[in-house]
C-alpha cells in the first residue's frame, strides 16, 4: 500500500476505524467515505467486541450511533 494520505483512505473504506481529532476527542465507526480535504464520513459500527472493550478507558471517546462527518482540518489522526 502506498503511504499516501488519500490512498491509505481508499484502502481503509468500510472499514472500523478511530477518528482521533485535535481537541482529544476520538470517534469510533466504520470510515463510509472522504473527500480531497480529509473530510471523513463515519458511519456506526455493529461491532461491539474487542476493539470496544480496549477503547472503554478512554473518557474523550465517542461511539457513532448516527452517520458522522468530520471536518478534515479537525482530524489529528485516523486509525484501524
Amino acid at each position: 500500500m502506498s503511504g499516501r494520505p488519500l490512498d491509505v483512505l481508499e484502502a481503509s473504506l468500510d472499514e472500523d476505524v478511530t477518528v482521533h481529532l485535535k481537541d482529544g476527542r476520538a470517534f469510533h465507526g466504520v470510515l463510509g467515505g472522504y473527500d480531497q480535504h480529509m473530510n471523513v464520513v463515519i458511519e456506526p459500527t455493529d461491532d461491539v467486541g474487542d476493539i470496544d472493550e480496549g477503547l472503554l478507558g478512554d473518557p474523550d471517546l465517542k461511539r457513532i450511533d448516527n452517520t458522522t462527518i468530520i471536518r478534515g482540518d479537525n482530524v489529528m489522526t485516523i486509525t484501524t
